[in-house]
C-alpha cells in the first residue's frame, strides 16, 4: 500500500531529559507531555552507592552532566532538563546554578533542573510557606529543607520514608500517608520530592484533599522544561498546569507549631529505614497503634 500521500510524520519538538541511573518512571514524564513533543532521555554512569548525600553529588558532577548532555544534543533537542531533585539541591541555589550553567555551555542549550523548577513553580504559585514529602533518610530531607530555605521558603511540616533504594517501588497510598503526616498547620503548597516516587494519579486526590496546590518533582520538571520551549504540560486538576484547578491556601485545624513539625513514615516497601535522630520530635502511631522502628 502507497502511504506517500501522508507525507511522513509530523515534526517534533525535542526535550532532552538527564536523569540518574537508576530512574524508572520514564513512562511517567511522558504523562505530562503534549503530543507534538518528545523526550530524549539519557542516564548518568552506574555507581554502587544507595540514595544518599554522597549519590546526590556523584551523579550530579559537572563532567558527568557535560557528557550526558553532549550526548543527548546529537538529536537536537530545544531544553535540557536534569530530573533528579536531591543531585540537583544537594549543593544549595548556587550549587543548582553552576549546574544549569555547566549543562548549558556542554550543549549550548537552555538547561535547567528539577530543583530550579521547583523554586520557579513556588513563586508561580505565590507559595513562601510548604509541606515537605521525601522518600529520602533525614540527611537527605534536612539538605532539601535548607536548599528551599535559601530561597526564603518556609518549611512549616515534612514527612519521609527513611529510604535508601528502589524509590520507584513506593505506592500511591504511602505517598497518601506521609503528605497526611507533613500538612500540619498553614501551608501554602505541598511538595513531593524525588523524580523516582510515583506521583502523577495521586496529585488531583491530594489537592482536593487538603485544598491546596500539590507539587512534585517529575510535575515541575517537566513543567518547567516545556514552559521553556513554549508548550504546555498536560495534568488535569492539578493546580500548577491547570489554572482553573487552584485555590488559595487552607489553614488545616490544628495548632500551629512553633517549630516545623517532622514525620517519619514507615513504608510498606523498601530496605529498612535510617534511625531517627534522637533530637527529632516523637513521631505518630502507625496504623497498629505503635511507633514506627
Amino acid at each position: 500500500m502507497d502511504v506517500s500521500f501522508l507525507g511522513g510524520p509530523q515534526p517534533q519538538r525535542g526535550v532532552g531529559v538527564v536523569a540518574p541511573f537508576d530512574f524508572a518512571l520514564d513512562r511517567e514524564l511522558w504523562r505530562w507531555v503534549p503530543d507534538e513533543v518528545s523526550l530524549h532521555l539519557t542516564r548518568t554512569p552506574y555507581v554502587p552507592v544507595e540514595v544518599s548525600l554522597d549519590l546526590a553529588r556523584m551523579v550530579s558532577e559537572h563532567e558527568t552532566l557535560h557528557a550526558a548532555v553532549q550526548a543527548l544534543c546529537a538529536v537536537a533537542p530545544e531544553v535540557v532538563a536534569y530530573a533528579c531533585a536531591s543531585g540537583s539541591f544537594v549543593g544549595g541555589v548556587p550549587g543548582e546554578r553552576a549546574m544549569c550553567a555547566a549543562m548549558t555551555r556542554a550543549g549550548d542549550v537552555p538547561s535547567l533542573t528539577t530543583s530550579g523548577a521547583l523554586l520557579a513553580a513556588l513563586d508561580e504559585l505565590d507559595a513562601r510557606r510548604i509541606a515537605l514529602v521525601t522518600p529520602y533518610t533525614k540527611s537527605v530531607t534536612d539538605a532539601l529543607e535548607d536548599y528551599v530555605a535559601e530561597a526564603d521558603i518556609a518549611v512549616v511540616g515534612r514527612a519521609y520514608l527513611g529510604l535508601t533504594g528502589e524509590i520507584w517501588r513506593v505506592p500511591y497510598r504511602d505517598v497518601v500517608d506521609m503528605a497526611r503526616l507533613a500538612v500540619v498547620g498553614s501551608a501554602d503548597a505541598l511538595f513531593i520530592s524525588c523524580t523516582n516516587l510515583p506521583t502523577y494519579d495521586v496529585i488531583p486526590q491530594l489537592e482536593a484533599e487538603l485544598r491546596m496546590p500539590v507539587l512534585s518533582a517529575n510535575q515541575v520538571t517537566m513543567w518547567a522544561a516545556l514552559r521553556a520551549i513554549g508548550a504546555r504540560a498536560v495534568g488535569p486538576y492539578q493546580a500548577l498546569i491547570d489554572p482553573s484547578a487552584r485555590t488559595g491556601p487552607v489553614a488545616l485545624p490544628t495548632a500551629q507549631p512553633p517549630e516545623p513539625e517532622e514525620a517519619y513514615a514507615s513504608p510498606t516497601t523498601g530496605p529498612e529505614p535510617e534511625p531517627a535522630d534522637p533530637a527529632d520530635p516523637p513521631q505518630p502511631p502507625d496504623e497498629h497503634g505503635g511507633r514506627p522502628s
